[in-house]
């Protein structure tokens, strides 16, 4: 069974999505990426049968689109992460990120890596955007009054050519989540956490927690400076498009971890 927590935070109302409940074993947490919401983990929590399972619908996302404040920034999206687990009363967690969500992950763990047993970084951007990539962020926006058209486009650029090809319903998932989000939404993710978001890989290299990056082959994020990654098929949405290889990464990381 799911239950949905909204709790009041510094960023606004946020929904948490609990599955089951193994009050004995350290609990796993799940945070998606710019334009998706909590579903896009539907197979990996599916796959969960021995822990307590949640996750997040990050900011502006989903189903937390109430009273969010203006303003916000990457760092706050850390920071909301370790609120989520005080107000949960959560010591200890393994948490798993795609993308945003990666990227908020490292960003809590940098200031409180003892909340931590373990991290899965699924597709995390770990550079700065270049004075190029945020003209073509800012370009792609002029096509914002087009959606069908935009989220098309969007899901070309973010999944791998043979995933579109083979799993043509990836498409949709994307489409349905990206629904939910007015264009300004869209615009102000954007801005908070790709053109705004600064080099990570200092975090990286510094990070005191049992750590896997995994990377698509088609993924335009970079192998990042960690000792342990897994390269898989497809591109920037491991989750939907090799499931398989994304659960057996949170498997290794599960196992370390009682």
């Amino acid at each position: 069974m799911m239950e949905k927590i909204t709790l009041k935070t510094s960023l606004g109302e946020i929904a948490v999505f609990r599955y089951a409940d193994v009050p004995l074993s350290t609990p796993v947490i799940f945070l998606h990426g710019v334009y998706f919401d909590h579903h896009l983990w539907d197979k990996q929590i599916a796959a969960i049968t021995d822990r307590t399972v949640m996750a997040i619908d990050m900011p502006l996302h989903g189903e937390s689109n109430v009273n969010i404040k203006n303003g916000w920034s990457l760092s706050d999206c850390g920071d909301l992460l370790l609120e989520i687990l005080d107000q949960l009363k959560i010591e200890r967690v393994i948490a798993i990120g795609h993308s945003w969500g990666s990227m908020s992950i490292v960003r809590a763990a940098s200031k409180d890596a003892g909340r931590f047993a373990g991290i899965g970084l699924c597709n995390m951007p770990f550079k700065a955007s270049s004075g190029t990539e945020k003209i073509l962020i800012r370009l792609q926006h002029m096509a914002m009054p087009f959606r069908n058209f935009y989220m098309q486009q969007a899901g070309k650029a973010l999944m791998g050519k043979n995933s579109l090809k083979m799993q043509p319903e990836l498409l949709q998932i994307l489409i349905t989540s990206m629904k939910k989000m007015s264009g300004k939404d869209i615009r102000y993710t954007d801005k908070a956490v790709r053109i705004d978001a600064e080099d990570a890989s200092s975090l990286l290299r510094s990070l005191k927690v049992p750590s896997i990056a995994l990377v698509g082959k088609e993924d335009y994020v970079g192998i990042p400076p960690l000792e342990r990654i897994v390269t898989v098929d497809g591109g920037h949405v491991s989750p939907i498009e090799v499931p398989d290889e994304v659960n057996r990464m949170i498997r290794e990381i599960t196992g370390m971890v009682k």
